[in-house]
């Protein structure tokens, strides 16, 4: 993570790969600079705000932190400062970077931005674009089941590989489950509130099912079809 620096822009704290982008600014954490630079390129589904835009480094993918659930009700974007370690997008730029480095399939962290104000902060990621990939939603409605069994056995694979190295992925969904166009290649995404930890069991078993539960919510006919095949990947 020697590549890694930090930066103080304008009221932001910025922590970004110096290779990958030599020069940044808070100007990157604008909508304003990207639109008027006509480089916001569209969005992406989920919560919160994630849109594409076109970076010097290349496509990117700019993420701003919403909380879910009920609290998300009452405080839209706001989170306790606890101290700057501790910042979601902090946590998550870094533990994405070392899944990197151990060889794991997942984006390249660009940036990320912390803004505090007292008590609170609110908070940015950026990372790399992956060409060409989709995500695993998109596929589950396909009429080809042979095909679909070898993309869900190939999905159970890489989280068996992800689990191998100590994954605790807490929000495992098939939104943050890309795969490449031709069906070759999985990625995860979306590493908030995750850890790296020695393998365990007990939490791959509840990423499981996690996925089990968003798999129900999109076809229930299709649960034990979509789980067979995963399983089988995954335990190969």
């Amino acid at each position: 993570m020697s590549n890694f620096q930090l930066l103080e822009d304008q009221g932001l704290i910025i922590l970004y790969d110096q290779v990958q982008i030599p020069q940044i600014s808070a100007d990157w954490f604008s909508l304003n600079y990207w639109e008027a630079n006509q480089a916001v390129l569209g969005g992406a589904p989920g919560r919160g705000t994630s849109l594409f835009i076109e970076t010097p480094a290349g496509e990117a993918v700019w993420r701003h932190y919403h909380r879910g659930g009920i609290p998300g009700r009452f405080i839209k974007d706001s989170y306790f400062w606890q101290g700057l370690e501790k910042t979601r997008a902090w946590q998550e730029f870094k533990l994405t970077a070392r899944l990197l480095t151990k060889g794991l399939p997942v984006p390249l962290p660009l940036a990320a931005s912390i803004k505090r104000q007292g008590l609170f902060y609110s908070a940015d990621l950026i990372t790399l674009r992956i060409p060409n990939a989709l995500p695993l939603m998109d596929f589950l409605t396909t009429n080809n089941q042979p095909e679909l069994n070898l993309l869900l056995e190939k999905v159970g694979q890489t989280m068996a590989e992800f689990h191998a190295a100590g994954l605790n992925h807490v929000d495992l969904n098939p939104r943050n489950i890309l795969v490449d166009s031709k069906l070759s290649k999985v990625w995860l995404i979306d590493f908030d509130r995750c850890q790296l930890t020695k393998p365990n069991t007990k939490l791959a078993a509840s990423n499981i099912k996690r996925l089990t539960r968003a798999f129900n919510k999109i076809n229930p006919s299709q649960v034990n079809v979509w789980l067979k095949s995963f399983m089988a990947g995954y335990a190969s």
